[in-house]
């Protein structure tokens, strides 16, 4: 069902694909299959190596480390280089904190700092009230002799400066300035009647003039060069040059395109199909090889270990079932267990000799002392008074 599924969504298989197909699976699977089986017996030594010797190996390294290396390090940083570099480094710094630098602070900012701040405090605080008393009486003594200063100068000035000007204004300058604007205006008409006719009458005309020429020296030839000369010469350079480009298009296309699109759907896609078929079914062939393989190769590693375990497990198994069982329990049952009760029996009676040996050694040896020497003297202790208190 899912190889006829498969076919489906890839569409009907042309005859090309069937050609290819059979050939390339049978000479890929045989090219594969050696490489399968090497491979699937790399794994099996692979897994045989991690499970004998690199689990002991890692094990043994793990333990090495922990035992040689990191519990010995870990000892010596704890018990012996942490507090010689705290004693170093840090206690020296946290007596010196603690025991110099902090009561002396302390002791500054109680004795010292705390009393000349107060100090200062008062001294300023009684300053600033002094001065802003006398300021505040001075200010007040100013501002009324400044009120009555100001006073008199406004009546100065409205008698001396103020009553005058306005009489000198009203009476004086208001007709002297009529008469003047009459003046200047009578004179301002005729200066604009003579700056007209001698000024701007003239002006005009110069201008006229001017344009008149500028128009005929310039502006005219420009128009006629631009319309008969350089308009004409434009539209044969864009002729020109459209045509060029037509000419260099319909080359450019019958020389470049047309043999492209040719060689493009005539040669390299009927080849590209091919090969695009080619390599799927080389891809193809190469992973129905590789699992096929596979099946070949489990079948051949589970035969060899049918006859491996036939031939050596199996009878190995049998022997130490039926051999070296029952011959090592009968050796631990008859022969072992007797021999150390016996042994243990033995190691009994030679320690009681020995300890009867060592008594009477010891006791030999006192009696000889006392023969040599005599008896030792036994002190008598004096017995405590019942009542009252020992001297």
């Amino acid at each position: 069902m899912r190889k006829s599924s498969a076919v489906g969504d890839r569409g009907p298989e042309g005859c090309l694909v069937v050609a290819v197909r059979m050939p390339v699976r049978v000479v890929t699977l045989v090219l594969v299959l050696p490489f399968r089986l090497l491979w699937d017996a790399l794994v099996a030594c692979g897994r045989v190596l991690r499970r004998t010797v690199w689990r002991p190996f890692a094990r043994g390294a793990q333990w090495c480390w922990y035992t040689l290396i990191a519990g010995p390090a870990g000892w010596l940083w704890r018990r012996v280089l942490a507090p010689v570099l705290y004693g170093v480094l840090v206690w020296p710094w946290v007596a010196l904190w603690g025991y110099v630098l902090a009561p002396a602070g302390r002791a500054a900012w109680r004795y010292v700092l705390a009393p000349t701040g107060r100090g200062v405090w008062w001294l300023l605080s009684g300053t600033g009230r002094g001065l802003w008393w006398l300021a505040r009486t001075v200010g007040h003594g100013l501002a009324v002799g400044a009120h009555g200063t100001g006073a008199g100068l406004a009546w100065l000035g409205r008698v001396l400066v103020a009553t005058p000007l306005i009489w000198l204004y009203a009476r004086l300058l208001t007709p002297v300035g009529h008469g003047l604007g009459t003046v200047l205006t009578a004179l301002g008409h005729g200066l604009a009647w003579l700056g007209r006719c001698l000024v701007v009458v003239p002006a005009m005309a110069l201008w006229t003039g001017f344009t008149w020429l500028l128009r005929m020296l310039l502006v005219v030839p420009a128009v006629a060069l631009y319309r008969h000369v350089l308009t004409p010469l434009g539209h044969g350079i864009v002729a020109a040059v459209h045509g060029a480009g037509r000419l260099l298009g319909w080359l450019v296309w019958y020389a470049v395109v047309v043999p492209a699109v040719a060689v493009y759907r005539w040669v390299l896609t009927p080849v590209g199909r091919a090969v695009a078929v080619v390599v799927r079914e080389t891809v193809e062939g190469l992973g129905h090889a590789w699992r096929a393989a596979g099946y070949v190769s489990r079948a051949v590693f589970r035969f060899a270990g049918r006859v491996l375990r036939w031939l050596f497990v199996d009878p190995a198994v049998w022997v130490w079932r039926h051999v070296a069982a029952p011959v090592g329990r009968a050796v631990r049952e008859h022969v072992w267990r007797p021999s150390a009760r016996a042994v243990r029996a033995a190691g009994r009676a030679a320690r009681e000799v020995l300890a009867a040996a060592r008594a009477s050694v010891r006791e030999t040896r006192a009696e000889l002392r006392r023969a040599l020497f005599g008896a030792p003297r036994v002190e008598e202790r004096e017995a405590l008074p019942r009542e009252g208190r020992v001297p």
